[in-house]
């Protein structure tokens, strides 16, 4: 629908890098947009090859079928459709070739019905060819020019946006005022097109009046705002739920429009773009008093109200309703679309579209079957040994039992990936209490000076909320996964399971602390190398006003993971999400003296899978808990922690601070306790071979040479069931023991792994383990892998 030249322009960008939307997506962003009050779409999706990086290419007869129905849905909604185009990466500006090529592909557009087109030469370098530099007297002379000629050639359409190179403050040099580029724009752009400008910043935490002010006087004309308040392109463990604020309404005055460049993930844009609807019917009805104007809070709670309604939609990941109930198709016309996003959790949420998928403008509209079920069965088929009757019927439950999230859910939810700028109450909270936690954990410390009571009560009670905290994301999880609406879970997925495993970690520390953390005056100068980590800046801190927030990565996820002693090692923290999302909820604490059974159990069911025939003849159940896990829970639980899930301990993760000390006490005590209950020459053993190797263990030294232990002072061992259904557990388990080593000042850890045991040393490697150590003083297990704290 075109309109006059003055109309406010109120929409969506769709101008992200990473795989475009689909056909259907857009269908439903424009229903969305037709209930919100909302009246323009503007396509230029970074990623799409023909807008583009093969933007002289005219689009196919396929292509151009489904972009002009892309044109008249559009339409039909009252939506102004701009096309863009983004030709400043390797356009010849004097060139009449490729001149004549623009043309031709916007007229190609223009035939199929559109007559609202701009001109990107944004994320491009000043940097002018030979010929380019004789023809134009300066880069801005260079794209005026050419868009001057296009916006003539579409017969000067009502509609037409120029995005300049220089498309926020930041990037003016030396200021907007002064900026020779902004100035040759202002003067020279014909005064019928309407200029792009994100604010102060690429991401602009406010926009004011007077920033707008400046900027409308050197371009001559009011700008049109391409918002990046919900972009989240860089950065691919953040998602922007919360709602749109920091531009007041008033602002109108100053601007041509404004257009929300939304989340690449296109389930999480609904609260953004129900909040942008609030506020733009705020802007056309003017004189109202301060009680009706745009209020975040107000217009929060009624997109969280109708999110409710969208989430109780049985969809399926391409937004189709599941075939069970024909009344379904009797619902709202929100849930009759479908959409062909890719429907399996990405290794990396925002994948760029290659030649050999869709260019954006086609998509295609497959549904795969739903993996979470797959892998639900898969599971029960490799989960011989601990499944029960109560499992089984559990996970069929599981999949057939979806439901919604709940209103609860769904608040903490928004609040956990609120803005950019600014995390929601749940996550404000949880970094207070975080920070609080480790800054004061001297109080719990096991050799510091003796607190007060009512400081560690304190303490406690802090803990206790973040525990808590903690269990409410991990529900969250679960219930995501679980949720109805499979379009939303597979959008935000990657997000959600990436925050509960950095919360495994940083609540199993928390556990941790008390009573394990050493204090000042520890040989290890552990003192110093704990709470150095106390005094580092937080991400909040780094996310000031002026400051873009990809300046620190990671969002709530990062700003936990740089709260705990081993947050810098992002290869820790920074893996693809499994291909089938579980539901399943994990838990990783401090081993207690009651686990050591289980544990027993377990590393016995290792090595039975592993050697099936050696060791056999040793008939004593704890010969192999003993010499794998013995020594470390009897000389020093309290660096051993237990992955437990809803059927009890599933592994376990025991470590040694100071080998070398732990040696002498093993050599001590330890010890001469195994020779006695396993002597070497047992009754009736003298003709297994493998049984008098075995049994030598404990009769023979094992020692790690100096330079070993100089650079790599710690050990550790990790054992856990093969039959977890998310690998990722192991992890974060492992992460947590490595927090409470480098805690207690390690500088470094090693393990001994058995050649052969490719996944182990595969899994190691990938959390930054090298190996360090092959056949020198004959290792235990044949090769030590290590890496530095």
């Amino acid at each position: 629908m075109m309109e006059g030249r003055h109309e406010f322009l109120c929409g969506v960008v769709e101008g992200f890098y990473g795989r475009p939307w689909s056909m259907e997506q857009r269908k439903v962003l424009f229903q969305w947009m037709q209930m919100w009050g909302l009246n323009t779409y503007l396509y230029g999706p970074k990623d799409d090859l023909k807008h583009r990086l093969l933007w002289r290419e005219v689009y196919s007869a396929e292509e151009e079928a489904q972009l002009k129905a892309l044109v008249c849905e559009a339409e039909s909604r009252g939506l102004t459709f701009v096309y863009a185009l983004s030709p400043g990466q390797d356009i010849v500006f004097s060139s009449s070739c490729d001149l004549t090529l623009l043309k031709r592909k916007l007229r190609q557009v223009s035939d199929l019905g559109c007559h609202a087109f701009a001109l990107l030469f944004d994320d491009i370098d000043h940097s002018m060819c030979q010929s380019d530099t004789e023809a134009f007297s300066s880069f801005a002379h260079a794209q005026v020019t050419v868009a001057n000629e296009i916006f003539r050639f579409l017969g000067e359409p009502p509609v037409f946006l120029f995005c300049p190179t220089e498309y926020c403050s930041s990037l003016c040099s030396p200021s907007v005022s002064k900026s020779p580029y902004m100035l040759t724009i202002g003067e020279d752009l014909l005064p019928g097109i309407s200029v792009i400008w994100t604010g102060n910043k690429v991401i602009s935490r406010e926009l004011s009046a007077e920033s707008l002010a400046e900027v409308q006087m050197v371009l001559r004309r009011p700008p049109l705002i391409w918002d990046n308040l919900h972009a989240n392109d860089y950065d691919s463990r953040r998602v922007f739920l919360g709602p749109f604020k920091g531009r007041p309404p008033g602002l109108r005055s100053h601007l041509r429009g404004l257009l929300l460049n939304l989340n690449c993930e296109f389930e999480a844009n609904f609260i953004p773009l129900h909040t942008l609807g609030s506020w733009h019917k705020e802007v056309k009805e003017e004189g109202k008093g301060d009680e009706e104007a745009y209020r975040v809070d107000r217009a929060l709670s009624a997109a969280l109200q109708d999110w409710m309604k969208e989430l109780s939609l049985p969809l399926q990941p391409g937004r189709q309703l599941r075939p069970t109930d024909p009344k379904l198709s009797k619902l709202s016309v929100k849930s009759k679309s479908s959409d062909s996003s890719d429907n399996q959790c990405e290794a990396q949420p925002k994948c760029p579209i290659t030649s050999s998928q869709s260019t954006g403008a086609l998509a295609s509209d497959e549904i795969p079957a739903d993996p979470v079920m797959s892998q639900d069965l898969k599971a029960g088929e490799n989960q011989v040994s601990r499944s029960t009757s109560h499992e089984k019927s559990s996970r069929r439950g599981l999949c057939s039992g979806r439901a919604p999230l709940s209103e609860a859910q769904v608040r903490l939810l928004v609040g956990l990936y609120y803005l950019p700028h600014e995390h929601g109450p749940p996550a404000q909270n949880l970094l207070q209490d975080l920070t609080w936690l480790k800054a004061n954990c001297h109080c719990v410390s096991v050799n510091g000076k003796k607190a007060s009571p009512r400081k560690v009560e304190d303490w406690r009670a802090c803990a206790g909320r973040f525990l808590a905290v903690c269990d409410d994301v991990a529900i969250l999880h679960s219930a995501v996964v679980n949720s109805i609406n499979r379009a939303v879970l597979y959008d935000l997925y990657p997000y959600i399971w990436d925050l509960r495993n950095t919360l495994l970690v940083a609540k199993a520390f928390i556990c941790w602390l008390e009573g394990r953390i050493l204090s000042e005056g520890f040989p290890l100068d552990s003192w110093k190398n704990c709470f150095h980590w106390c005094g580092a800046s937080s991400g909040a801190e780094l996310h000031g006003v002026e400051a873009e927030p990809w300046v620190f990565k990671g969002g709530l996820s990062g700003e936990v993971q740089m709260l705990l002693p081993v947050g810098t090692s992002s290869e820790l923290f920074s893996h693809p999400p499994p291909l089938f999302p579980t539901s399943r909820l994990y838990n990783i604490r401090p081993f207690q003296q009651k686990d050591k059974v289980e544990l027993y159990r377990i590393v016995h069911q290792l090595h039975q899978r592993g050697k099936a025939s050696q060791d056999a003849a040793i008939s004593h159940p704890d010969f192999i808990g003993d010499r794998c896990l013995g020594a470390s829970l009897a000389l020093c639980p309290e660096y051993s922690l237990v992955l437990e899930d809803e059927l009890g301990v599933c592994g376990c993760a025991v470590g040694i601070l100071d080998v070398r000390s732990f040696a002498k006490r093993c050599q001590a005590t330890w010890l001469p306790a195994m020779r006695d209950k396993y002597p070497s020459r047992p009754h009736g053993a003298s003709g297994h071979t493998a049984t008098k190797e075995a049994l030598l263990f404990f009769h023979e030294e094992h020692d790690y040479p100096d330079s070993l232990l100089y650079h790599f002072p710690s050990q550790l061992r990790l054992e856990a069931l093969p039959d977890l259904v998310d690998c990722s557990v192991s992890r974060s388990l492992l992460t947590a023991l490595l927090t409470a080593l480098k805690a207690n000042g390690s500088q470094g850890v090693f393990c001994e792994v058995q050649p052969t045991d490719g996944l182990r040393m595969e899994f190691l490697t990938k959390l930054g383990f090298l190996e360090i150590l092959r056949g020198e003083a004959q290792p235990r297990e044949g090769v030590v892998l290590g890496r530095l704290l």
